[in-house]
């Protein structure tokens, strides 16, 4: 078994994080531009920066500039940590008679009307299971800015291409029918699954690359290479799952995504097939860090992300460092 931090060498980590000298000079480059503009406002006039002075660097101004859509306080470790985030959430119950393409289920929100539309998760249960089995899920992630529907599927039975369908059935009622769909923004949508919910996932974010972000939870799928998938993909394995190995799904998966634009590979220390299905703070805390980061485009929160988390409740991480 992967030991944390020390992958085998056929499946090395990626973590390319900014050294500490590019992040000085970037820093001294966006300092030495504001004083430039500082010194001659009002005149009309932009001046250069003076010689000698490193230009500033666009990267830099791109991942100093704010997120139109970012939302809450800035985030700290108790923050991603709690059991609930800086947002009163409501929800609904959606009858599986009022939908078509998958079988209903709930839908969480914040209840502020003030910060214009959030980013919205479709999320599937697992193979035999029912919403109920992650509904702890619901309110912890509203609670951080995001609508989030935990679906039902058509049958307990259902196979995860068949769930991918039914995750993009969901978004679609959710932005086009719910009676949240105003507080909804459609251009940023995400998917998550347990399971076969997780292999969902995969094919979900397979037939929709406009996705912005896909989280599998120990996913389980016989298709094992994703090189179709375009969207930042986080996957969160079980070191201990006897159902959904690791090393036959969730490694495999994470590195066979070669087309997506940022991807990351959690393994939790000692954990099940079954970690989801209870309360699990380090599931938690990523999954939100990596919503965030991509479906609100939060810069904020790469912090939890970059470099790959040493986190003594994790067995291997492996994130390709976004910033």
């Amino acid at each position: 078994m992967l030991s944390r931090n020390t992958p085998s060498d056929s499946a090395p980590p990626i973590r390319s994080g900014l050294s500490t000298a590019p992040r000085r000079r970037a820093l001294r480059a966006v300092a030495t531009t504001a004083l430039a503009l500082t010194l001659t406002a009002g005149t009309g006039v932009l001046a250069a920066p003076a010689a000698g002075a490193a230009p500033a660097a666009p990267a830099a101004a791109a991942a100093a500039a704010v997120s139109p859509y970012q939302h809450g306080p800035d985030p700290t470790e108790d923050l991603i940590e709690a059991p609930r985030g800086p947002y009163a959430t409501a929800q609904i119950s959606v009858s599986r008679l009022s939908v078509t393409g998958f079988g209903g289920g709930v839908i969480y929100y914040p209840t502020t009307t003030s910060e214009g539309r959030f980013g919205a998760i479709a999320i599937s249960p697992g193979f035999t299971a029912t919403w109920s089995s992650l509904d702890w899920l619901g309110p912890r992630l509203a609670s951080h800015g995001f609508v989030v529907f935990g679906i039902e599927t058509n049958t307990l039975l259902d196979q995860p291409d068949s769930r991918g369908a039914q995750l993009l059935a969901a978004l679609d009622y959710l932005t086009q029918r719910s009676s949240v769909r105003d507080r909804v923004d459609a251009s940023r949508l995400a998917v998550a699954g347990h399971s076969m919910g997780g292999g969902g996932t995969l094919e979900a974010a397979k037939s929709r690359p406009s996705l912005k972000a896909a989280i599998p939870i120990a996913p389980w799928n016989l298709d094992k290479t994703w090189p179709e998938v375009r969207t930042p993909t986080l996957i969160i394995g079980g070191q201990l799952d006897t159902i959904a190995p690791v090393a036959t799904h969730s490694i495999p998966f994470y590195l066979s995504l070669s087309n997506a634009p940022e991807k990351g590979y959690l393994e939790l220390l000692g954990a099940s097939h079954f970690f989801p299905q209870t309360s699990n703070t380090t599931m938690a805390k990523y999954m939100i860090s990596w919503m965030k980061r991509f479906i609100d485009d939060d810069t904020r929160y790469s912090q939890f992300l970059c470099p790959a988390p040493n986190d003594f409740t994790l067995s291997d991480s492996r994130v390709t460092c976004p910033v």
